[in-house]
Formats: C-alpha cells, structure tokens, sequence
C-alpha cells in the first residue's frame, strides 16, 4: 500500500488528479503505474470504481505541474489521458478544461505565491511546447471561486478564468490547415468523406453529421450506441492522422488526438437537461468524439479550434456556420451552447485563441494506491 499527495480539481466540464512534480516518482513507467491505479484504471466494467476516475473520457485525467524554469514563464505542465479500460496514458495533446485548474492547484501546493488582485500567469504546456496565458482573480492567495460565470454541463456559477492561448496553429502539426487545404477527402473502407483537417490549439478532424446520417443534434448516448458510426468515425479520425502528419500509418494514431468532431448548421436540440435549445443559440452545432465517447460538452482546446476553423474560408465549419460577426463561435453542444474565441490579424494568419472557464479544487490530501 502506497499513498501520494494529489489534489482533486473540476476545470471547466472536466476533473482529475493534479499532483507537483516532486511528489511523484522519478520515471514515466512508474509515474504511469501512480495515474492508472489513482484513477482505477484498467477497469472492464469501464466505470472505475475502485480509483477516482468517474468511467468517461473527461473524468479521466491527470495533470502534473512544477514551477518554471523557463524565462518569462511561470510553470509547466503536462497532462495526460488514461484510458478508461486500458489505463494507458496518453501524452499526446493539452487539455484546455483543465488547463484552468492548473494556476489555482499551484497557488493552493504553494508552487506560486502573488499578491491578491486581478493577476495573469504565463503557463508552458510540455505536450505541445506552446504557451498558454492565464488571468484569474486571487483572494487571499488562493484563485477565486464565487463568481458569476456559468458554464454548460457545470451546474451553478463561479469566478471567470480567462485562458488565452498565443500562436496557437499548429500544436501538434505543420500549421493550422496541416494539408493546406480548406478540406480534404479522406478514402476509409472504399467511400471518399470530406473532412476539414483543422490544428488550433488541438489537432481536430471535423465532418458534417449529415455524411453519416445523423442530423448533428443527436445526444452523447445516442451517438455511443451506434456501433457502426462510431467504428466509422474511429477509422476516419485515425485516416486524418496519417493525413495531418501526426503519423505514419492508421494504426500508430495516438487515443487522445486528434479528436474528431461531427457538425451540422444550427437547429433546435433537446440539452442534456431536458430543456430545450433554440437554434439561434449557437453558430455551429457539434459532437465531439473522444477517446471513443461522445463528449457531454466540448474540450477547451476543442471549442478554441472550432472557433478558428469556422472562420477558414471554404472549411465544414465555416460553410455550416455561415457569415460571422467579431471573434466569437457559439459553438452547441449536448449541455448547451460554449462560446471561444479565434483572432486573425489582416494577413489571415491566427493570432491567438481564447475562452473563459471557472475551476474549483475539490479536495487535496493523498490518493491510496493498491500496492
């Protein structure tokens, strides 16, 4: 029996383990094993009951954060996917919902100390090598948590975090059309799909709903229980892979991105809450796929892609979404509609992305790991 210091924190629709740096041991395998058994990962019955994982995608996460070394930066961070059955954990993207928690997790370990008062934080995401800019009010040093900011799928309110994520095209890839097309046509099982292979902030494939037979209002358990569409959607979203350059062959792709996205123009749909959503809620409906489950709203670096793509000339988004004023998407999701924002400078080039998130520590102690 074993017990490591960790803390529990909600970041914007997602939550997981934050541990420091130095309270975990040296060694990716090692570090591994602590996320997979603190999450209670492998688990056949998918719900990971013995760890502190909640059995879905965006309950299943950790975050690792150590005070900067880097000039001008403030702390770096990894975060990692554990799959949910298997528990291994993938490196491959950033996390924009808990990118949130990170600054309020490192005042709370005393990784940072500041002054209270509107305060900005510059962050170093190691999965991806970008920066990623943080401004929260700090009481009594710790970030704040009342507030007036309500988030969809996140019941009541709480105090805005603002993340703001600089030079953001190409995290992962060649740049933000990683084939330099508006939209590609990927050949999977001898049909042709055109697809919108988009890299702001996350690499995302993105394909209108209505290729596959769906209207794009469908909820997360509907969409899940189509086996087929989801075998489908598997296969292309590991075909963009190959054609974005994250890698070689279909089989290399990595669990975690990119992810894919089903689209469609704006209709009415039925919220996970039951209510019901006006189709002038949103610009853009969507569904986002990860690691192999419908999200119940959208990854932030998710919603920050989305926002860039839908303002890319000729792109699946762009078309479904139609003419844009200023910088913002709101984009609809199962819980309701998301707003993020994408700034391109006169030449067309993507300056930075943004959206607000609010965060919450949960509890902080030590996490029992079974042997």
């Amino acid at each position: 029996m074993q017990w490591i210091e960790a803390a529990f924190v909600r970041g914007g629709t997602s939550k997981g383990l934050f541990f420091a740096h130095s309270w975990l041991p040296e060694g990716r395998a090692a570090r591994d094993r602590v996320f997979a058994e603190a999450l209670g990962s492998p688990d056949r019955f998918g719900r990971q009951l013995d760890g502190m994982g909640g059995g879905s995608s965006s309950l299943s996460k950790v975050m690792v954060v150590s005070r900067s070394q880097r000039e001008g930066v403030d702390l770096d961070y990894t975060f990692g996917q554990v799959a949910v059955d298997t528990g291994v954990t993938d490196y491959a993207g950033n996390c924009g919902n808990l990118s949130s928690g990170v600054v309020p997790f490192a005042l709370e370990a005393g990784l940072l100390r500041v002054p209270d008062g509107r305060q900005a934080f510059t962050l170093f995401n190691t999965n991806t090598s970008k920066i990623v800019q943080v401004s929260l009010q700090v009481v009594q040093g710790r970030a704040a948590v009342e507030g007036d900011l309500s988030l969809p799928g996140v019941h009541g309110a709480a105090a805005p975090i603002e993340l703001s994520y600089p030079d953001p095209a190409g995290s992962r890839s060649p740049g933000l059309l990683p084939t330099g097309n508006p939209v590609d046509v990927l050949p999977v099982d001898g049909q042709e799909y055109p697809v919108s292979l988009v890299d702001a902030a996350l690499p995302t494939v993105v394909i209108e709903a209505a290729r596959l037979g769906l209207e794009g209002t469908e909820s997360p358990e509907q969409i899940d229980a189509n086996r087929p569409v989801m075998a489908l959607l598997e296969k292309i979203r590991r075909a963009g892979a190959v054609a974005m350059g994250l890698c070689a062959t279909p089989g290399d792709a990595a669990q975690v991105m990119p992810k894919i996205v089903l689209a469609a123009a704006p209709a009415p749909a039925t919220l996970l809450d039951g209510s019901l959503s006006p189709a002038g809620d949103c610009d853009l409906l969507v569904r986002v796929i990860s690691m192999g489950q419908t999200h119940k709203a959208v990854p932030g670096t998710g919603a920050m892609c989305l926002a860039a793509a839908a303002r890319i000339p000729g792109s699946i988004p762009a078309t479904l979404a139609g003419p844009l004023e200023g910088e913002v998407t709101r984009l609809g999701t199962p819980s309701g509609a998301v707003s993020a924002a994408a700034h391109f400078d006169a030449a067309g080039a993507l300056v930075h992305t943004s959206l607000l998130r609010t965060a919450r520590i949960l509890m902080k102690g030590f996490v029992q790991l079974p042997r």
